[in-house]
């Protein structure tokens, strides 16, 4: 399915949030997350399903100073 990711389209297998993460090949614990404006925490990626034309943000904590 096709899915935005960070303002892209990009297409995807994964049925979940979490999946998505693994299939991205990120570190969950080091990412946030957000599906159609909405925050997603961690512990709800599982069961967070993402389906065709979602907007899906991951964002990585950036260091600097």
């Amino acid at each position: 399915m096709i899915i935005r990711l960070n303002g892209e389209p990009r297409e995807v297998a994964a049925t979940t949030l979490a999946a998505l993460v693994t299939e991205l090949d990120l570190p969950g614990e080091a990412v946030a997350t957000a599906l159609n404006r909405e925050f997603v925490p961690r512990g709800e990626r599982p069961d967070t399903a993402i389906g065709e034309g979602d907007v899906v943000e991951i964002l990585s904590p950036m260091q600097g100073g």
